[in-house]
């Protein structure tokens, strides 16, 4: 099973607090575990402070956007997922089409025309041991959705939980905790 370019849906019995109502993007998912971002809870930063710090003009499609909170795994790190994938000096290929990069050079370009078409900035990242996702999506806690590149760098972020749930058919309002045994 291979999950990469797949959003990780938060069932509406999650319990832990960070990944409550989130969506994940993953980017890798193999044999050694698996990583991706939550694409819908921001962070206290906003973009205008990333071009601010990187010294360059930001551009008007990122102004007042929010940097999101991409997992609690090094949230003093940052980490674009764009489109197209380019050739930046640390990235990790999710399809043909688009990529995580975490080197400081995407940054410095996102404001260049036609280097980056579209992206989510977040500070740190989500990641899962060996055997540990698939536990968690056995017992019920994630539901696996694929990705939707229009969800995933167009819809505003407080829409993007209902919007990944919608992709397959399904109200999260509906669904009722606990299991039951017959």
């Amino acid at each position: 099973m291979n999950l990469a370019d797949h959003f990780l849906v938060a069932m509406p019995s999650m319990d832990d607090p960070f990944f409550e109502g989130s969506v994940v993007y993953l980017c890798q998912h193999n044999d050694e575990g698996a990583m991706g971002v939550v694409i819908n809870k921001p962070s206290p930063v906003t973009m205008d402070l990333i071009f601010a710090a990187a010294d360059t003009t930001i551009p008007e499609r990122f102004q007042n956007e929010w940097v999101m909170m991409g997992g609690p795994v090094q949230i003093d790190r940052g980490y674009v997922v764009h489109t197209p994938v380019g050739n930046w000096q640390n990235s990790l290929i999710v399809n043909d089409n688009i990529a995580l990069t975490t080197s400081r050079d995407i940054i410095e370009n996102l404001a260049q025309p036609d280097t980056v078409d579209k992206a989510v900035v977040s500070i740190g990242y989500a990641s899962w041991e060996p055997g540990q996702l698939e536990q968690e999506l056995a017992d019920n806690a994630w539901v696996t959705v694929p990705a939707d590149t229009h969800i995933l760098f167009d819809l505003p972020y407080g829409e993007r939980y209902g919007a990944a749930f919608a992709k397959i058919g399904v109200n999260p309002s509906l669904i009722m905790n606990g299991a039951g045994h017959a």
